[in-house]
């Protein structure tokens, strides 16, 4: 039994540059909330997430987040048409692909190099 009832859960991801990673993640389609030097609370829908000025490249490029979506083929769309490989140069981005655990994955790495998830449940 919990002590008392859980009423939130964020994650704190690593930024590199603060300014840049929020950039990113706001053309991604994250609203800040709140933000100082830092940290800042992002938000997509109800889900939100805690953006640190903190990093060590190992703990950033070990780090990792899923998004799950109802169609992997707009978000690359979307990631295409703000043309992040060109405006966030050395970011890893890949395209939709089914993977054998049965969901179909686009990989888009963050400007520290956390690794976000971009995952469409199988259609029934």
């Amino acid at each position: 039994m919990l002590p008392s009832p859980v009423v939130d859960m964020k994650a704190f991801v690593p930024a590199k540059d603060h300014k840049i990673s929020q950039a990113f993640y706001t053309d991604l389609g994250f609203t800040i909330n709140w933000s100082n030097d830092e940290i800042a609370e992002l938000e997509m829908g109800s889900f939100r997430f805690l953006l640190q000025k903190f990093y060590v490249a190992q703990h950033a490029g070990n780090f990792m987040m899923s998004l799950n979506v109802e169609n992997a083929d707009a978000w690359w769309e979307h990631i295409q048409r703000k043309e992040f490989t060109k405006k966030y140069p050395g970011i890893m981005c890949k395209p939709p692909e089914m993977q054998p655990w049965g969901m179909r994955v686009l990989y888009l790495s963050d400007p520290a190099g956390v690794l976000w998830h971009i995952a469409e449940n199988p259609k029934s």
